[in-house]
C-alpha cells in the first residue's frame, strides 16, 4: 500500500501575534493606541492620577561627573540646573508624600533621558517616592535611568502619543533650561491653555531667568500684539528652588 501523505494541517498565525504585520504601515492604528492603552492601564495599577512635570535639557551633566576643564566651560551653567532640579523635585516629592491622607498623590514626570530628565527622577527617588519617565525611541540618548520607577517607565515610538501622557495627568510643570524639544512642549502646552483646550488649572515654571530672558523677549509679543499683556500670567519665572516650590504647592492647595 501506499503511505498517505502527511497532510498536517499549517499552523496559521493570529494577526495580533504577527510581528511582521504589527510592525507593518497598516497596523501603525494599532501601535498608537497601544501606546495609549498601556500607560493607562499601568497608572491605573498603580495608583497615579495626578503628575508633576519638568522638562529640561539631555545635555546638563550631574556636577559630580564634570572633570576640571569642563568646569569651566559653558556646561557649568546646565550643571547648576541639573542640581536645582534634584533638589527641586526632592521637595516636591517630600511634600506630596506629607500631605494628609495621601500616598504621594503628586508624582515627578520626565522625559525619561539624561540630564535635567535623569535629575528630576533622581530628585524624586531621594526623596523616597515614585517618580515616572516618557521616554522616546531615538537614535540617541538612550541611557538607562535607574531612579525611575519601573512600573511607571515607559517607551514611545510617537512624539505625540507621548506628549498626551505628559499633558493629561500633569497639574503643574517646571521648564527648565532646554534646547528644542523643550521649547516644543512648552509652547505647544501655552498654545492649549491659550486657546481653552487645556482649562484646568495648571501653574507653570519657567525656570532660569538669566537663560530665558537671554533666549525669548516675551515682551517683544506683548509689543507687537501678538500676545495680550495676560497670557504673560501663564507662567512664572524664577531662578529659585524655594519661589519654584511655593508657587506650584500654593496653587495646588488653593485647587
Amino acid at each position: 500500500m501506499t503511505k498517505p501523505k502527511d497532510t498536517k494541517t499549517p499552523v496559521i498565525e493570529k494577526a495580533y501575534k504577527n510581528l511582521d504585520f504589527l510592525t507593518s504601515k497598516d497596523a501603525r492604528p494599532l501601535r498608537i493606541l497601544s501606546e495609549y492603552l498601556y500607560p493607562k492601564l499601568q497608572l491605573e495599577e498603580q495608583k497615579v492620577k495626578d503628575t508633576i512635570v519638568i522638562f529640561g535639557s539631555a545635555r546638563a551633566p550631574s556636577p559630580e561627573d564634570l572633570s576640571g576643564e569642563e568646569r569651566l566651560s559653558k556646561n557649568t551653567k546646565l550643571a547648576e540646573y541639573y542640581d536645582a532640579t534634584r533638589e527641586l523635585s526632592k521637595k516636591l516629592t517630600e511634600w506630596s508624600l506629607d500631605l494628609e491622607g495621601q500616598y504621594q498623590k503628586y508624582v515627578v514626570c520626565s522625559g525619561g533621558g539624561p540630564g535635567i530628565m535623569i535629575a528630576a527622577n533622581r530628585g524624586a527617588s531621594d526623596a523616597g517616592g515614585k517618580s515616572m519617565a516618557l521616554r522616546i525611541s531615538l537614535p540617541f540618548e538612550n541611557i538607562p535611568n535607574p531612579y525611575v520607577t519601573p512600573e511607571l517607565d515607559f517607551e514611545f515610538h510617537y512624539f505625540f502619543t507621548r506628549k498626551f501622557w505628559f499633558t493629561y495627568p500633569a497639574k503643574a510643570l517646571v521648564i527648565m533650561p532646554g534646547g528644542f524639544g523643550t521649547m516644543d512642549e512648552f509652547f505647544e502646552i501655552l498654545t492649549l491653555i491659550q486657546t481653552k483646550k487645556i482649562t484646568k488649572n495648571l501653574p507653570i515654571v519657567l525656570f532660569g531667568k538669566e537663560f530665558w530672558s537671554k533666549l525669548i523677549n516675551f515682551e517683544t509679543l506683548v509689543e507687537f500684539g501678538t500676545i495680550d499683556r495676560k497670557d504673560l500670567d501663564l507662567f512664572f519665572v524664577t531662578s529659585s528652588v524655594d519661589e519654584a516650590f511655593n508657587h506650584i504647592t500654593s496653587r495646588l492647595h488653593s485647587k
